[in-house]
């Protein structure tokens, strides 16, 4: 463990200089603000923030950056490629990319990451013979890499409102609620033995409401644990808003609230076609949206309501999705620019409101703890980010939000450790190589 000295820093709500941290256990105990550096301190230079908390990851996606922009399409040809690269996974080949993943989160200033997996057996549907081997070997790569991982379980059930599971999507499937809340159980006995609760902790999804039937939903409601964070994808697009008022007579978030799971522990993920309703609903539980801005602008998704979605009461928090960059500033910086686009109107998110976003707002939803302030009592996860590069030379310092990117971050700290320093892991070294060398694996 290490005390820092930052050459500047976000404290409260200002960026001041000279700041010293002093740390414990991974949690900073005290902060100074205008003092010189001791001499055992180490040193960050540029402006320092906390780092940034990743709320929606598929790890898996990251071998489809860069492959699937040939001629047009929708989010339903993109899926093809999706469920073509699910096909190839196995536990050893899934441990090496995910490894490789979050050392790129790592690198772009992320300390903590939500990966919805749902992968979870051999293609067919079979169980490998460890039946958490998938899960397991995702908890590793996380341990290797040093991020802090909340491993979100995922039910999925059907291949559609009223449809089996096709036969890409058997891997992705259990036999009923029950079966999957056993499974889910003791996961998450296995993982609490092997893995520091700070670093790793195991959440719950449901991969949508075209993939849980009702009656699953139900079940859910009534038997998983109340303490364990809940993540969805919601209203992603208008053809699942379509077939669930088809069906149910209502919309996914009118689903959700039916059966009572709309809390402050839920995090409803995309939200981008959530109706005014839907809106209230999940403002008035204090419910999590979370955006995932680069994403559902590769994928074609549309601009969700985010705006409306904070003004409502709904936390806001921002995740990387399928990897098209893998960036904390460039989300914060495209949730604004679509609010922009969408409106007509500039300044629809405070810079301060943005940080908030990649930082702080996705606390209710994650099992580990969230770099929220540099203050004392909380994590000791920070990223320092250079205040002089070609991007962000003249920058206002809380403006750095609207100028840097992932390649502008100097140094990361996660839990009092300086694990990156100038775009390079710690133990690891450049994740580049380490994502080209995992990625000679799939087709």
């Amino acid at each position: 463990m290490s005390d820092f000295w930052c050459e500047a820093a976000l404290v409260g709500a200002e960026v001041v200089s000279g700041v010293r941290l002093e740390t414990r256990g991974g949690t900073i105990t005290s902060v100074a603000a205008g003092v010189q550096p001791q001499s055992s301190d180490r040193i960050l230079g540029g402006v320092v923030f906390p780092a940034a908390a990743n709320a929606h990851s598929h790890a898996f996606h990251r071998i489809l950056r860069g492959r699937t922009h040939e001629g047009r399409g929708d989010f339903w040809v993109w899926r093809e490629h999706m469920y073509r690269a699910a096909a190839e996974l196995t536990p050893a080949k899934y441990e090496k990319l995910a490894t490789a993943v979050f050392a790129e989160m790592v690198v772009a200033g992320f300390s903590s990451v939500a990966e919805f997996h749902y992968v979870h057996h051999k293609p067919g549907g079979m169980p490998y013979s460890e039946p958490h081997a998938m899960e397991l070997a995702l908890a590793r790569a996380a341990a290797t890499a040093g991020i802090r991982l909340t491993l979100l379980d995922t039910l999925y059930l059907a291949g559609g409102i009223g449809a089996p599971l096709g036969p890409e999507q058997l891997r992705f499937g259990d036999a009923n609620a029950q079966a999957w809340l056993e499974r889910f159980a003791s996961l998450r006995d296995m993982v609490a033995q092997q893995f520091p609760p700070e670093m790793a902790g195991v959440g719950a999804a449901l991969h949508s409401v075209r993939a849980v039937p009702e009656e699953a939903l139900a079940a859910i409601a009534g038997h998983l644990p109340t303490d364990i964070p809940l993540h969805i994808h919601v209203s992603e697009q208008p053809a699942e808003n379509q077939a669930c008022l088809e069906a149910y007579g209502v919309t996914p978030t009118g689903l959700l609230s039916r059966h009572g799971l709309l809390s402050g522990r839920l995090a409803a993920v995309h939200a981008t076609h959530v109706t005014p309703e839907d809106i209230h609903l999940l403002g008035a539980a204090g419910a999590t949206a979370v955006l995932c801005p680069s994403t559902e602008a590769d994928l074609a998704d549309g601009i969700g309501p985010a705006r409306e979605l904070s003004d409502a009461g709904a936390n806001l928090a921002l995740g990387t999705d399928q990897h098209a960059s893998i960036d904390p500033w460039l989300e914060m910086r495209t949730l604004e620019y679509g609010e922009r686009l969408g409106s007509g109107q500039r300044g629809r998110f405070r810079p301060q409101e943005l940080l908030r976003a990649a930082t702080v707002g996705a606390t209710a939803v994650m099992a580990t703890p969230i770099a929220t302030a540099l203050e004392a009592g909380a994590v000791c996860d920070l990223m320092a980010v250079d205040p002089e590069s070609v991007r962000t030379a003249g920058s206002k310092p809380l403006q750095l939000v609207f100028s840097a990117i992932a390649g502008d971050v100097t140094a990361v700290v996660i839990a009092g450790e300086l694990v990156v320093s100038h775009g390079e892991h710690a133990r690891l070294g450049r994740p580049g190589r380490l994502l080209a060398d995992a990625l000679k694996e799939f087709s």
